[in-house]
């Protein structure tokens, strides 16, 4: 039989894709779910008796989308669809199941299941561990090629850690190496549809008049700014610098937020003009947002860690959240007791999170003369990661979400010093150089020209 699928560039790339996780994902329109089903039904026919799971979050998303969708294009004599058990069948034996995850306990509906391949339409509107569990059921004796493919927009309860695993790691279109195998970005722009485009053309124009942050996750793509974000405000391009030498004469911070499952601490920097500077990292704990166990601390092991890590430097403060002032009943001391007895005194900040949110927003807000009044160093990776990926809380909307729990630890300790009064850095006072007479003869004599020459050489004595 000869099929004929017309495909786009960017389809073509997704179908050819041979890494163990691929993302076809951006802007919306790109003709993801067109390139998932005819990726599915290509691989159905190249390897005869292999089975494929293709995932929407609820099953009326499967009927409205993927399932109608293929229904019209898949050819009958080689392809039959169950609707009650969802479940298609083709005549070389090869099985494409059609299943949803509405809820976290769902995963275990394939608990036992093996797949070739799985794929996620909308991958964003799943959470990491439904990821995770449902990559385990990619297996079998066969020798068919295994992999993940998933295709999506911004934005969703997913957004955060597919950005991590996809978008953050590599320039998109170039296969990279994780640990749990190969993983590829292929971005995905309405523009690179021309069947849409020529369909309906009014499509691009709909778009365009969205509000900005829907506007530009959903017409350009940007993976920085999506719906119920926060801190829409947040740019790489702007709030994010280079590291450099830090002026010995400015004012030194540290603002943490500790709990024994993770420490997440935060050195910041003061310039003449008021503007902060987030120039070093540590984030360590059980919840490392790295996909994998970490390692929690003690007290006594994270004031250590600190210390180390702050090279010797002299601090203003040392800041941390009222919780940490809490006594503890069987003991009587505190947690502040403990840091100080480890080394590291804390001074007391505040946790008004309302407050504490709307000062780090005045922090990210630009000066008169366009800058953003903080600044964050390039290396202090979890913070960028972090600070834009906060969500509002849909029962406060002025507060933020609190879920997923890894993504608050960062945002809450420079919230800490958001919130803290701080002053600009002084410069050093000017020194008045010391001239011998023979100097002072030799200016004396001198031109203006040649007093300004002097006063460079040998420092001004006035």
């Amino acid at each position: 039989m000869e099929l004929e699928l017309t495909l786009t560039p960017r389809q073509q790339a997704f179908v050819e894709a041979e890494a163990d996780e691929v993302l076809f994902g951006g802007a919306a329109g790109g003709g993801k779910s067109y390139a998932q089903l005819a990726d599915a039904l290509l691989y159905a026919l190249r390897y005869p008796g292999s089975r494929q799971l293709i995932l929407r979050r609820t099953y009326p998303d499967l009927e409205r989308s993927l399932i109608a969708q293929h229904l019209a294009f898949y050819p009958r004599q080689v392809y039959s669809y169950a609707s009650t058990a969802h479940l298609g069948r083709f005549v070389n034996g090869s099985l494409l199941e059609f299943g949803y995850c509405d809820h976290e306990k769902d995963v275990y509906r394939y608990q036992g299941a093996e797949y070739d391949v799985i794929r996620f339409d909308e991958l964003t509107h799943f959470s990491e561990e439904m990821y995770l569990y449902l990559m385990s059921r990619l297996r079998g004796a066969n020798h068919f090629p295994k992999s993940i493919k998933s295709s999506t927009n911004p934005g969703g309860v997913g957004h955060a850690w597919v950005k991590a695993r996809f978008i953050d790691p590599a320039p998109a279109g170039r296969p990279w190496a994780a640990a749990s195998g190969t993983r590829l970005f292929l971005p995905s722009r309405v523009q690179d549809n021309p069947f849409l485009m020529q369909r309906d053309p009014g499509y691009l124009r709909r778009l365009e008049n969205l509000p900005d942050a829907q506007r530009r996750a959903l017409l350009n793509g940007e993976w920085d700014l999506f719906e119920g974000q926060y801190f829409a405000e947040f740019r790489q391009q702007i709030h994010v610098c280079q590291p450099f030498a830090i002026p010995a004469h400015w004012p030194r911070y540290l603002t943490l937020d500790y709990g024994t499952d993770m420490l997440a601490a935060y050195w910041v920097a003061m310039d003449e003009q008021g503007r902060a500077w987030v120039y070093r990292e540590v984030y360590e704990g059980r919840d490392n947002g790295k996909g994998e166990e970490g390692r929690g601390h003690t007290i006594g092991a994270a004031a250590r860690l600190l210390r180390q890590a702050g090279q010797g430097e002299s601090l203003r403060a040392a800041l941390a959240p009222p919780d940490l002032w809490n006594r503890r009943q069987e003991t009587g001391r505190s947690a502040a007791d403990y840091f100080a007895q480890a080394g590291l005194p804390l001074t007391r900040t505040s946790n008004d999170r309302v407050n504490g949110w709307r000062a780090v927003r005045e922090w990210l807000a630009p000066g008169e003369d366009g800058q953003p009044w903080l600044r964050i160093f390039a290396g202090c990776r979890n913070l960028i990661r972090t600070l834009p990926a906060l969500q509002f809380d849909p029962r406060r909307p002025e507060d933020t979400a609190r879920q997923p729990h890894e993504l608050t630890h960062a945002p809450d300790a420079l919230r800490g010093f958001c919130v803290y009064w701080t002053g600009p850095a002084r410069a050093p006072a000017k020194r008045r150089a010391v001239w011998s007479p023979d100097q002072w003869e030799d200016y004396e004599r001198a031109d203006a020209a040649g007093r300004a020459y002097l006063i460079e050489k040998y420092g001004d004595p006035f």
